[in-house]
């Protein structure tokens, strides 16, 4: 199915992350801060507004949308929605990003329900590092849930991991090897400064290019043309075929001009950048006009119009964007 949907770039918009929950059981502190104001529930998107966005977006040419949150696995009835996405005739495939903390108990059911591929965030294999990270998260319990993940039938789960400097960067090695040891991949990413998480991230950065340069001492790094939709850069590593290495550098290496997405929060409003304040309110225009599907395409329509060409994130790490990642859909 060819895109109907194209920025004013000429860009196709084919992928849209769709965030289910700004509620998380962790709280990461490169995602948000330690004290968290939540959204009413009444500002929340329900689950049919969910799916009938998801209708409106596979309708209109996009072929792969990813359910985020927060932790998309605390947000009630999200199997129902899974399963009900999934069958949309010309969606290729439904994914999702989770902190793994659920997934013992959520895995098979997702799989069974059509979700393709998992991504799973793991930044340390450190205990004490990871309730650090994570403020009040417990790494064995991830761990279970990468396992239950492996063994659920998805067509691939990839672990990801946010990269700081000063914090995590002397695991990259070690999480490497936990991924191969599992046959499973995994993908880099330079922190985004998105939020005022109560620490300073001018020396937090730490470049997808530091990292292929740590992986080089143990891999030998082949090239690859893979691509999976989203914004990682892969490579393959001698000898392990079954791993591929991902490197997502919003900041050393920026990927807007293939960019194919578009973001709609918890809350509704679709985000036409990461990096960029432009959004629209699909759950006013949804509400608006509950049973008339056109108002709200038009909309959509015009104000990817004004998708920028690129976002700009500042090289001393100064916050731009006030919203947490929480809120922007992981």
């Amino acid at each position: 199915m060819t895109s109907t949907w194209v920025d004013g770039y000429g860009r196709a918009i084919d992928y849209v992350r769709m965030s289910v929950t700004d509620r998380c059981d962790f709280r990461c502190i490169y995602c948000m801060s330690e004290n968290m104001t939540f959204l009413p529930r009444q500002q929340i998107l329900t689950l049919e507004e969910l799916l009938r966005c998801a209708q409106l977006f596979v309708a209109n040419g996009v072929t792969k949308i990813r359910l985020t949150g927060g932790e998309p696995l605390v947000r009630k009835g999200i199997v129902g929605l899974c399963e009900s996405i999934s069958a949309l005739p010309g969606l290729r495939e439904l994914v999702m990003t989770t902190n793994g903390s659920q997934l013992t108990r959520f895995a098979k059911p997702l799989a069974e329900a059509g979700v393709k591929r998992l991504n799973i965030s793991l930044d340390t294999l450190c205990p004490e590092r990871f309730r650090e990270m994570t403020r009040v998260g417990e790494l064995q319990r991830v761990l279970d849930g990468i396992e239950a993940a492996r063994e659920a039938g998805f067509e691939s789960v990839k672990i990801n991991a946010v990269v700081i400097n000063g914090r995590n960067e002397d695991e990259i090695l070690r999480l490497t090897d936990f991924v191969v040891s599992r046959g499973l991949d995994i993908t880099f990413i330079e922190e985004m400064p998105l939020g005022h998480v109560g620490r300073s991230r001018e020396q937090s950065l730490f470049s997808s290019d530091q990292v292929r340069d740590l992986l080089a001492q143990e891999y030998r790094l082949l090239p690859s043309s893979d691509n999976t939709g989203g914004p990682a850069r892969y490579v393959h590593l001698q000898d392990h075929p079954h791993t591929r290495v991902g490197f997502i550098s919003p900041h050393s290496n920026n990927f807007c001009s293939t960019c194919n997405r578009v973001r709609l929060t918890a809350e509704g409003k679709l985000l036409l950048c990461l990096g960029n304040e432009h959004d629209l309110d699909m759950r006013a225009l949804l509400r608006r006009y509950p049973l008339d599907n056109q108002p709200v395409l038009e909309a959509v329509r015009a104000a990817l119009q004004y998708k920028p060409e690129r976002h700009d994130f500042s090289a001393d790490g100064e916050v731009q964007i006030l919203r947490f990642m929480n809120a922007s859909g992981g």
